[in-house]
């Protein structure tokens, strides 16, 4: 059910509290049958008795005045027509259904029981022997059961038991609030610092096992950036010979010349895309951006002499970005599109949202880039995005095939996401969403 709490912390005091309530249920019920029904039967065997010391000797359900008068001044119970019980505080008592049923099974038949609360605690009985008569039976040291002392106990109980039940599953959390933090930093290419292991000892094995992975990814990511770096720096070396080589080339072997330097140049693009998705741009943080501005920049950049691109801002809050990193994805993207097609590109900016996989809908900014190419096969979507698949399967990679995986990793780093669908009235449209905060 949705109603029903996720995480652990919601349920765990959800549990807490119905514990709680059947705990205070069963003391309700058993204090009813243990304590509150005895004591009642007792007094009620009490009143029985009296009724019938009083009537013992009586016939016809008459008592002489002076009897009457004899056994009220000895006992204080009074015998009364209605009509005088009616002033005495008949009229005021309160007729209890309860009470009159157990009395009557008592006494052997019908009779009616009401109670006055006043100055003094009145029991008026109409007994079965003497239907036209009721018989007030004070009663001292007996009041009305108070039960708002033990409700307001039972409550304050409830309420400090749910509270120090929350106090404890939060404090429990919290270390489990921080890995889940330093493990989406992990996922965006970032490496916070070992974390404190601290809470449970569960808790404390599960976190020295994340600063231990967190520690091997972390290195692993520096020996391959070292590992590419090296590769860069002893490929371009000789590449940089070969170009002064060829420009030593006599004017006859042009056709050569010019062979060799698209060689090179290819090669170059090949390296700066493989250290492109290797390193990038980890150290370029985060920053509240106007993405708007970021895209107009780079439209003015990329857009060729002899085309048009279309861009139509939304209305944008500034939302964290990687500057340089976003601005490569949009370069890529617009590239992308100018080699696809010769007709019109069309940029535009939003905000919409998102249903999560677990959740409710969340709301992004993005931007999307659609052309009037001829788009790609819809089998071929779901992989684009891998790196070295390459010609026209992969379409917007040359060479090495990692343009568009290095638009996804930058994404990914974003915690965004970005999706490539066939337009209906032709043409491909690369969709980037990106959040609105961290």
């Amino acid at each position: 059910m949705k109603l029903l709490p996720r995480s652990a912390f919601g349920q765990t005091v959800l549990l807490i509290g119905i514990l709680l309530l059947i705990n205070q249920v069963v003391s309700w019920v058993s204090m009813a049958i243990f304590y509150i029904q005895p004591n009642s039967q007792q007094i009620h065997q009490l009143l029985a008795k009296q009724i019938r010391v009083v009537f013992i000797d009586v016939k016809h359900s008459e008592l002489s005045p002076a009897m009457a008068e004899a056994f009220q001044h000895e006992t204080g119970i009074g015998l009364y027509r209605e009509k005088d019980a009616l002033q005495l505080g008949l009229a005021q008592a309160v007729y209890y259904p309860y009470r009159s049923d157990e009395m009557s099974k008592l006494l052997g038949g019908p009779a009616e029981v009401r109670i006055t609360q006043g100055d003094e605690y009145l029991f008026w009985i109409r007994p079965p022997q003497a239907p036209r008569l009721w018989v007030k039976i004070p009663l001292t040291g007996l009041e009305e059961a108070n039960f708002l002392p033990l409700l307001f106990f039972l409550s304050l109980i409830g309420v400090l038991s749910v509270a120090g039940g929350w106090l404890f599953v939060r404090q429990l959390n919290r270390p489990l609030k921080s890995l889940q933090r330093a493990a989406e930093e992990v996922g965006r290419g970032d490496f916070p610092e070992p974390l404190k292991e601290r809470g449970t000892t569960e808790i404390s094995a599960v976190t020295q096992a994340f600063n231990h992975m967190s520690k091997g990814i972390k290195q692993l990511e520096d020996d391959r950036n070292l590992l590419m770096a090296g590769i860069s720096h002893d490929l371009r070396t000789p590449l940089t010979r070969i170009r002064l080589a060829t420009e030593m080339m006599s004017g006859e072997d042009d056709f050569f010349k010019e062979g060799i330097e698209s060689d090179i140049n290819d090669m170059n693009s090949i390296i700066d895309q493989f250290i492109d998705y290797i390193r990038h741009d980890t150290k370029d943080k985060a920053e509240p951006g106007d993405l708007n501005y970021l895209i107009e920049e780079v439209v003015h950049t990329e857009t060729p002499a002899d085309r048009v691109i279309q861009f139509s801002a939304g209305d944008l809050p500034e939302i964290p970005l990687r500057y340089v990193a976003v601005k490569r994805v949009v370069a890529n993207l617009i590239q992308n599109a100018l080699r696809y097609t010769e007709g019109g590109i069309f940029i535009e900016t939003g905000i919409e949202a998102r249903v999560a996989a677990s959740g409710p809908a969340v709301k992004y900014a993005y931007f999307s880039v659609c052309d009037e190419g001829e788009g790609i096969p819809e089998a071929e979507i779901d992989r684009l995005f891998q790196p070295f698949t390459q010609g026209d399967k992969a379409r917007g990679t040359e060479g090495s095939g990692l343009g568009l995986a290095i638009i996804k990793r930058i994404v990914d780093t974003h915690g965004g996401k970005v999706i490539l669908s066939n337009r209906e009235q032709g043409g491909l449209q690369a969709k980037v969403y990106l959040p609105l905060s961290y």
